[in-house]
């Protein structure tokens, strides 16, 4: 068979490059749903003037709260993703062995989709239907868009590194507030948040090519929207309450 037909069913290997980046854009993310989400709700208690340290508990229960919320719903997640794809893998095997006709004649209309033509199609089709499970692999990549060597990755390894970037991003906000109380640890806090929530942002134009000028102060203005918000409402509240 042709070099040149066989490099056009190879996915570019743009497409794997793609992998990096994509793992540095959820840690990046992961650590900044942390960041805000804990300055917000710091900011909101500290804006209804309580304790420092209720600050600090608060802060603390909110980082615990949703690192073990994230680490939950990332398990759940790749759990389910993973079931999934290991039943479209079987009714596809089922297809392969039942219906050989059929998935055949798939193969060659997606290679000619592809810019093959008919005839190279069909020999390309004969070759991977020869052996069964190079079929289902092939079908797996080619039709449902699933690598059965990875089938979403590991459930454990997405849960733990979700709870710990989620965790870096959260510990920002509410450190300053153990060694230093009051008009202090607010400042500091809303100080160091703002420096990772910069760094946040300029960190993930690695993935995007955007200036890290500009994604970084829209990320910094983002969050301190928030943390505003939140404030001025827990603001609102405590002179409610009092």
């Amino acid at each position: 068979m042709p070099a040149s037909a066989i490099a056009a069913v190879i996915p570019d290997a743009e497409q794997h490059a793609t992998i990096g980046g994509n793992a540095l854009r959820a840690a990046v993310l992961g650590a900044n749903d942390g960041l805000v989400s804990n300055l917000s709700l710091v900011m909101g208690v500290a804006g209804a003037g309580l304790a420092s340290s209720t600050i600090l508990i608060t802060g603390v229960a909110g980082l615990l709260a949703g690192a073990c919320s994230m680490a939950m719903g990332e398990w759940v997640s790749v759990t389910s993703s993973r079931e999934l794809y290991q039943r479209e893998l079987a009714v596809e095997r089922a297809e392969i062995a039942g219906h050989p006709a059929a998935e055949h004649a798939e193969l060659v209309d997606i290679y000619t989709h592809r810019g093959l033509d008919e005839q190279t199609a069909r020999v390309l089709a004969d070759h991977v239907m020869a052996d069964p499970d190079r079929a289902l692999d092939v079908m797996a990549r080619e039709e449902l868009g699933i690598d059965p060597d990875k089938l979403g990755g590991s459930a454990f390894t997405a849960a733990w590194s979700s709870f710990t970037l989620f965790v870096l991003g959260a510990i920002v906000p509410v450190a300053p507030y153990i060694p230093f109380s009051s008009t202090t640890a607010a400042a500091l806090s809303v100080g160091a948040s703002a420096l990772a929530l910069f760094a946040v942002g300029a960190l993930i134009t690695h993935v995007t090519g955007r200036s890290p000028l500009w994604s970084g102060l829209r990320q910094l203005a983002v969050g301190l929207a928030a943390a505003a918000v939140t404030f001025a409402t827990g603001a609102l509240l405590g002179v409610s309450v009092g």
